[in-house]
């Protein structure tokens, strides 16, 4: 699904931030990636759904090369992926369902056919009562609830999540888990970048990628 070769990153003409990374997401797989702050998680994800290009090594995804990609063919790659930011990029011009429907939009299905599906999903994130608001008036750990439920609405091939549990309780941490853990069981591999020990001890299943100093150790 996802696979790197001997994959290296620097910017300008510094040292490689990250180096000789050689590891595979595969197929129904679920995997944390943590590291200190600053070890380039967010980078290795941003590498890993195509939004980076690496300064060396092979980026396959969905057994496609990454550099040989064409715009069409990148953004249909693309639409395989779901994606968590850590700076949500919800629209404050749409309501927290509309924000979620968007990708069903974008793929040109009728509401009828997904606002039940909308509506279930949000309440399952717990944003039942704020359908109809705007992002503006959100909390933080709401916001990321909403991009979570966007990320998820497309059953995606591939989840890719930064922090995805960084603003919310325990409890809601908790509950989202079994949400990833849920859509894993469905068939989507799953990559969730995080700090939260105690979340990653609460799926031991789980593979751990650990990332520092620039290289990444895999432990099954």
């Amino acid at each position: 699904m996802v696979r790197f070769e001997n994959v290296g990153l620097r910017y300008g003409l510094g040292a490689e931030i990250l180096r000789d990374l050689s590891f595979a997401v595969e197929p129904r797989s679920f995997q944390f990636l943590t590291g200190p702050s600053g070890a380039g998680k967010t980078t290795l994800l941003r590498l890993m759904m195509l939004s980076m290009r690496p300064t060396r090594g092979l980026v396959t995804l969905f057994g496609q090369d990454a550099s040989a990609l064409q715009k069409d063919a990148l953004t249909a790659v693309r639409r395989r992926v779901g994606v968590v930011f850590q700076d949500f990029r919800l629209l404050d011009h749409l309501t927290t369902y509309e924000n979620v429907a968007l990708p069903l939009r974008v793929m040109g299905r009728e509401e009828r056919g997904y606002r039940a599906e909308v509506t279930e999903l949000l309440g399952w994130v717990g944003l039942g009562e704020r359908l109809h608001v705007s992002p503006q008036v959100l909390s933080g750990g709401e916001k990321q609830r909403a991009a979570i439920a966007r990320a998820l609405i497309m059953r995606p091939e591939l989840l890719l999540a930064d922090e995805p549990t960084g603003n919310v309780d325990p409890s809601l941490a908790r509950r989202l888990l079994r949400l990833f853990v849920e859509l894993h069981k469905s068939g989507t591999s799953v990559v969730i970048a995080t700090h939260d020990l105690a979340l990653m001890d609460q799926f031991e299943q789980a593979r751990r990628l650990v990332l520092g100093d620039g290289r990444l150790h895999v432990y099954d």
